[in-house]
């Protein structure tokens, strides 16, 4: 199930992430690349229970290339990365969202991906991007999964959020 594609205003938001390169298919890179950012929260004192949810940040999206993304989860405050995990902020501005509701394998997801880019094509809304080296950048996309498979083992009930920031 998808919902109905909205605007809305966001705050800042500080997240922990690994900024890596992923070929597609990439869902076997992210549950280890989670692991490894819940760990190091962990021993900063920051409980994955303390911490929002997890994230994938889009940074570029060329199909035919490795995505730059970050793996991560949202926090409450900035604190120091290390030579390995970032401490990043996604934007505070206006975002196109919805949420998905279903599993987080097969094209759920990027159906639902597929329906926030037309919703925002036919009305007329431009994402806040910018070209770095004839590469695409995005300033704000981004995928929250709000469900936890280890509390909800339904996957039908699994639900993720896309938030992409407009200009």
């Amino acid at each position: 199930m998808i919902t109905q594609p909205k605007l809305e205003q966001r705050q800042e938001q500080v997240y922990a992430a690994i900024r890596t390169a992923v070929p597609i298919p990439f869902g076997k890179y992210l549950q280890p690349l989670w692991a490894e950012v819940d760990q190091w929260l962990r021993s900063q004192g920051i409980p994955i229970t303390a911490s929002g949810p997890a994230l994938i940040r889009y940074l570029t999206t060329d199909m035919s290339k490795k995505l730059d993304i970050d793996v991560g989860f949202t926090i409450e405050k900035a604190i120091p990365g290390n030579d390995r995990i970032i401490v990043d902020v996604l934007p505070a501005g206006q975002y196109a969202t919805l949420l998905y509701t279903g599993s987080f394998k097969g094209k759920g997801i990027y159906n639902a991906t597929v329906a926030l880019l037309d919703w925002a094509t036919a009305n007329h809304i431009a994402w806040d991007t910018s070209i770095i080296n004839e590469v695409e950048w995005w300033n704000g996309r981004v995928e929250f999964y709000l469900t936890d498979p280890a509390k909800e083992p339904d996957p039908k009930k699994f639900q993720t959020e896309l938030a992409f920031l407009v200009k």
